[in-house]
């Protein structure tokens, strides 16, 4: 009778492990949706400078009273990129937009900006990327709701375009508007 080795079951068991890892992760609520510490509590700090020319966001700017979108982009992400326009829009509706352009070129986010349009009333520059750290950023772009007394009311991660912006990014900033 043939014995057989321990390590016959391995690869079965590492299957089952990923299987149950993946059936768990389907079953949260919203699974594109990554959860922030900072929803409900004062937004982090800005970077403490701004793109060169540009007016530089700062940490009043989010406290002034008025609901803000904080955008973190570059002018190398392709999302960011595709998601510019809806920015611009929002912007020419009346839509506090301040951008935080992260890991990224100054004289190439200018370029960018110069190119597309400018939809920020205020930019802060984070060569770095350790302001965006701060923020729990892990990809651009992102996007933040922020009440006009500097409280994080929601967190959407990718480009602001399609459905899930239209259903999920549009009402959390229409009942932010309307509660100020």
């Amino acid at each position: 009778m043939a014995r057989l080795s321990p390590l016959v079951l391995i690869p079965p068991v590492a299957f089952a492990a990923l299987a149950g890892l993946f059936a768990f992760g389907m079953m949260r609520n919203n699974p594109e949706e990554l959860p922030s510490a900072f929803i409900g509590q004062q937004a982090p700090g800005v970077p403490g400078e701004g793109l060169p020319g540009l007016a530089a966001l700062t940490d009043a700017d989010l406290r002034g009273g008025e609901v803000s979108v904080v955008n973190f982009w570059a002018s190398w992400c392709p999302p960011c990129r595709a998601e510019h326009p809806t920015l611009v829009d929002m912007a020419q509706s009346g839509v506090r937009v301040a951008g935080i352009n992260f890991r990224d070129e100054a004289d190439k986010a200018l370029g960018y900006l110069v190119e597309e349009g400018n939809p920020f009333f205020a930019s802060g520059f984070d060569p770095a990327g350790r302001v965006s750290i701060d923020w729990g950023v892990t990809a651009p772009p992102e996007t933040f709701i922020v009440k006009g007394d500097g409280t994080v009311l929601f967190r959407f991660t990718g480009p602001l375009v399609g459905s899930d912006y239209e259903q999920r990014f549009l009402p959390a900033l229409a009942a932010a508007q309307q509660s100020e």
